[in-house]
């Protein structure tokens, strides 16, 4: 079989010259791992290459990196250090920031020595890899994120039976799921070449510096459809029913607080009588709103996490879509623009710690004795107040002038201070209970 030669497009992609109008149409070629460098020809807009842009670039894919690791370390850390993190639920908060430090850690580095080298210098067998690794990890989020919203759809629309339906076992059988669906379109497909032409198997080994991953659109449509679109249905649809369930138990909460206290004090009946009984009903019904509150706010904050989730990676899935179904010759895109789509995608890894830390007080309090926080603020309120009471000394009596004071003029001080407070009247038992029925609810 003889191969075309091989020119360069607009992005630098590899064009068949001599390949047959139905060939061009089921290619459909998209850079998951973009930089000007992925063909023998090198761009050459100085603008771009200039040694301040590299080192700008350097600077923030450097500090992705480093916010990401240490962040998703902090959570994991947490979780299993504090005991009150260890929780079932966040199983798949752990899950979820381990797939974002492997990002960090496996994915980002050598998307970044593209970026700034110009090409790739890993070999060929690293590329697979890390293609695969950037399929598998993406994956593997956005799947934590659709367990994660069935966790809490179960937690709140069915909260009493939520320990027996979510077992250990079951988050097991879950998060197994969720890495072995994720390894089954990313590595399987990548390392015995299911997802490319032949053309491009081709290129590839002749052009061990270059690591594009050009797909065909079966795989593109299968991909796509089991690693985002359908997760993100079944998220919207979870957090859409979360929503008014929560509301709907609200609203029904706050009825029976008040039509309780409406008919204790309908009777003649004080709340606040010797037993305590005509209590419990409301104190009652306040634990539950209460429980329920911190079910809807972690409900809330899963669902910030999704919402960055989905501003961080639907930008890049809608041109994957697009360039999937209509191929890079007919809707090309700037070599910039993908780099961008890319790293904002790779920037949701650094942000779910900081969503942790903003919305969940467990998390933040978690992240504080981690880093010493307390420490150093115990230490500051210390010196404050040694230096509070220097100055109190020096601007009154020494603590030996005080010691030696007659005790009944300090006494005596004391009585004329409280002496000289007006006193409260008094009310009989009779007098109190009618002024306590009778004050509005």
């Amino acid at each position: 079989m003889e191969y075309p030669e091989w020119t360069s497009s607009y992005l630098n992609y590899p064009v068949y010259d001599n390949t047959d109008s139905e060939t061009r149409e089921t290619l459909s070629s998209y850079r998951l791992h973009s930089d000007s460098n992925l063909t023998s020809t090198n761009i050459t807009d100085e603008s771009v290459n200039s040694p301040a842009v590299t080192v700008l670039k350097s600077l923030v894919f450097v500090t992705i990196m480093v916010s990401a690791v240490f962040g998703n370390l902090l959570v994991i850390i947490s979780v299993f250090r504090f005991e009150k993190l260890k929780i079932i639920a966040n199983s798949f908060i752990v899950s979820l920031a381990f797939a974002d430090l492997l990002v960090a850690l496996l994915v980002m580095p050598f998307n970044a020595s593209m970026e700034i080298a110009g090409r790739w210098v890993f070999g060929r067998i690293m590329c697979d890899i890390f293609n695969a690794n950037d399929v598998l990890f993406s994956t593997a989020s956005l799947l934590h994120l659709c367990c994660i919203s069935m966790d809490r759809y179960i937690a709140i629309t069915d909260p009493f039976q939520y320990e027996l339906r979510m077992t250990r076992k079951r988050v097991a059988l879950m998060l197994s799921c969720a890495w072995g669906a994720s390894s089954l379109i990313s590595h399987v497909p990548i390392h015995l070449g299911w997802y490319t032409t032949p053309e491009q198997r081709y290129m590839l080994q002749n052009n061990e510096d270059q690591c594009t991953f050009i797909v065909n659109r079966i795989y593109g449509i299968i991909s796509s459809t089991i690693s985002f679109w359908t997760p993100t249905f079944i998220m919207v649809f979870t957090y859409v029913k979360i929503f008014k369930e929560a509301r709907r138990q609200e609203r029904q909460i706050y009825k029976q607080i008040q039509t309780t206290r409406s008919s204790k004090i309908g009777n003649g009946v004080s709340p606040r009588n010797r037993n305590g009984s005509c209590q419990s009903d409301t104190s009652q019904l306040t634990n539950e709103r209460k429980k329920l509150k911190k079910e809807h706010k972690a409900a809330k904050t899963l669902g910030i996490i999704m919402g960055a989730f989905l501003f961080c990676w639907l930008p890049f899935i809608i041109w994957y879509g697009s360039t999937t179904m209509c191929g890079e010759e007919r809707c090309p895109t700037p070599a910039i623009v993908v780099s961008f789509l890319f790293w904002l995608g790779y920037t949701n890894s650094a942000l779910n710690p900081v969503i942790y830390a903003f919305f969940n007080r467990d998390f933040r309090n978690a992240f504080k004795r981690l880093l010493g926080c307390n420490k150093i603020r115990c230490s500051c309120s210390m010196f404050r107040s040694r230096c509070c009471s220097r100055d109190t000394n020096r601007s009154t009596l020494s603590r030996k002038d005080f010691t030696e004071l007659p005790c009944r003029a300090v006494t005596n001080s004391s009585r004329s201070s409280t002496s000289s407070s007006p006193r409260r009247p008094s009310l009989s038992k009779k007098s109190y209970e009618a002024v306590h029925i009778t004050e509005p609810h």
